[in-house]
């Protein structure tokens, strides 16, 4: 894949959380860009503020201080509804937790993002190819309880890229899986990146998943660390 121009861009990025009387400071002052087709790798220990910056980098939270840019526009130029329209049409979520509906099947699971979206016409066909994209076009009626862990995980990137999102934001997305069924969805989110040149961001405290990246950046207490390039 051919990584090309920059398609989030952040500058000297802050974030402080008031607890009480005490002043946390979440990040103090990131600032990085990521192109088009690239797999980055976001590392560091806890408190070092990845968490904050994926919510920042999803537009789940605003920053403090400092500037996002996304596909060249500033972020907190948007209002909640062209927020809310950026998270569902541009950003696709995978959780470690997968944050499936327990009573509902694999399908209606990944319909979900089309339902908020408005699409109201081929939407079962959508989620369907999603599905069968990740290898489950044979389990789309089972409910979570009869999937095991990694199907589990494989529905929640099917949901995650249904609407064929620009960035595929990933927190800890093997970290409730054995290494077997690990390394099956880091291979699925990697060939899906091949596939559809989205922007894939892992969140992850291992070596081996941060190893198959184009770049990793380290944070700690806040700040870039350091970057390794890989590929």
């Amino acid at each position: 894949m051919k990584i090309q121009e920059d398609v989030i861009r952040v500058e000297n990025l802050t974030k402080t959380y008031q607890m009480g009387e005490i002043q946390v400071h979440a990040l103090r002052g990131v600032s990085f860009s990521v192109r088009l087709g690239e797999v980055l790798a976001i590392m560091g220990p806890s408190g070092s503020g990845k968490s904050t910056l994926m919510n920042m980098i999803g537009c789940l939270d605003t920053p403090t201080s400092g500037e996002y840019f996304l596909e060249g526009e500033l972020v907190s130029t948007l209002n909640d509804d062209q927020l809310a329209l950026v998270r569902n049409r541009k950003i696709g979520f995978v959780f470690q937790t997968f944050n499936l509906l327990p009573r509902a099947t694999a399908l209606a699971n990944v319909e979900l993002p089309l339902r908020y979206a408005g699409n109201n016409g081929n939407r079962k066909q959508l989620a369907q190819e999603s599905l069968e994209a990740v290898g489950l076009g044979d389990r789309i009626d089972h409910r979570p309880n009869e999937l095991s862990g990694g199907e589990q995980q494989r529905v929640a990137i099917a949901r995650a890229l249904v609407n064929e999102p620009a960035i595929i934001l990933a927190d800890e997305p093997t970290g409730n899986l054995d290494s077997k069924s690990g390394d099956e969805i880091m291979n699925l989110l990697l060939e899906l990146n091949q596939k559809k040149g989205a922007i894939l961001i892992i969140v992850t405290h291992d070596p081996e998943v941060a190893a198959v990246t184009n770049r990793i950046i380290h944070l700690r207490d806040g700040m870039v660390e350091g970057q390794e390039v890989l590929a």
